[in-house]
């Protein structure tokens, strides 16, 4: 089976049938333990994560509960032997171990891993090709179909922005083997998904006078510009500002270049 949480929240059998547990809390509970495989997540953290701070008084019993369901998901859909250890308890909480099983959130973490390594050994097109690799995992937002507490937030988070990063890294590798008027339809796209990302806007930026078409180099920075100053009341950061000038002024690039 594979447990999948970049995307919608699912376990997936060898033939290719999807399973949820049966309630959101118990997702919850699930997921989170996914988040931190062969670790003990502590009962405080459950609980946090499901009810904030306001649990219920019941909350040990409920959630013991949630944990009884989930382990006869796991034998029931024969995703689990009756033996088999995979959901255990232990003080002062429990843990799920995933051995043998597909996990998405660890798999798409050795592939970064393994790209950011080939990048700063400057094997670029092994460094764009595993980023690339790592990116496919995902099929929509982490835990896009249930709803996550303060705990799971904070993974989701981190899984993002360790997302951003990867895919950063692997358009730095990708302009570096001089590809970047290819990149472009790609630049414009991070562009509007992430307004407030500076990098991508310089990258889009950069690209685009590269290429010959300052009009709309200059257009992408107004565009940013707009945006932090609507949101943020700020304006983009001296080295948007210094490529602006220099989208402005071909002498001053060439000299740069010089």
């Amino acid at each position: 089976m594979k447990f999948h949480l970049l995307g919608p929240f699912e376990i997936t059998t060898e033939n290719g049938r999807s399973i949820l547990p049966p309630t959101p809390k118990a997702s919850q509970v699930l997921a989170l333990l996914l988040t931190r495989p062969k670790e003990i997540v502590p009962v405080d953290a459950l609980i946090q994560e499901l009810w904030a701070e306001n649990p219920p008084r019941s909350a040990l019993t409920t959630l013991q509960t949630y944990v009884y369901h989930l382990r006869k998901i796991l034998v029931g859909e024969g995703l689990a032997g009756a033996g088999e250890r995979i959901l255990i308890t232990r003080s002062p909480g429990y843990l799920i171990d995933p051995t043998g099983h597909g996990l998405d959130t660890r798999e798409f973490e050795e592939l970064v891993k393994s790209g950011r390594r080939a990048a700063d050994r400057g094997h670029l097109e092994l460094a764009a090709r595993t980023l690339g690799d790592a990116l496919d995992i995902w099929t929509g937002p982490a835990l896009a179909n249930i709803s996550t507490g303060r705990v799971l937030n904070g993974y989701t988070m981190y899984l993002e922005e360790l997302r951003v990063r990867a895919v950063e890294r692997r358009i730095e590798a990708l302009k570096k083997l001089g590809n970047e008027r290819d990149l472009i339809p790609e630049l414009c796209a991070l562009s509007q998904q992430y307004p407030l990302n500076e990098w991508f806007h310089a990258q889009l930026i950069d690209a685009l006078n590269n290429c010959g078409r300052r009009a709309e180099a200059l257009k992408v920075y107004r565009d940013l510009w707009r945006s932090l100053d609507d949101e943020l009341g700020i304006e983009p950061s001296p080295d948007v500002q210094r490529l602006h000038h220099e989208v402005l002024n071909p002498v001053a690039r060439s000299g740069r270049a010089a």
